[in-house]
């Protein structure tokens, strides 16, 4: 299922993995490193490949698609999060 996310959302995501884990993503996926590189905003196509996101420009670095969501999901579950951005609760106005 295809879902919409800032670029700089994206990044922050990446951003907050742990070392090591775009190498674990690649291995569990068997996939290129820099596959899963450039689905965060990389650009090395020598070594990897495009895996189906689509970038927009517009505010926050643009708007991203990602036809395929399976790197995102396992990025979530690297860090315990069942959706990203975590949303924010609102709290009860008296």
């Amino acid at each position: 299922m295809a879902r919409t996310i800032t670029f700089n959302e994206l990044r922050a995501l990446k951003d907050k993995l742990p070392d090591g884990s775009i190498r674990k993503i690649a291995q569990d996926l068997d996939l290129e490193i820099e596959t899963v590189r450039n689905y965060f905003g990389g650009y090395n196509y020598k070594k990897g490949k495009s895996v189906g996101i689509h970038i927009e420009p517009g505010p926050d670095g643009g708007i991203v698609v990602l036809d395929d969501t399976t790197i995102f999901d396992k990025a979530l579950e690297i860090l315990g999060l069942t959706d990203y951005p975590e949303p924010i609760e609102e709290k009860d106005v008296i």
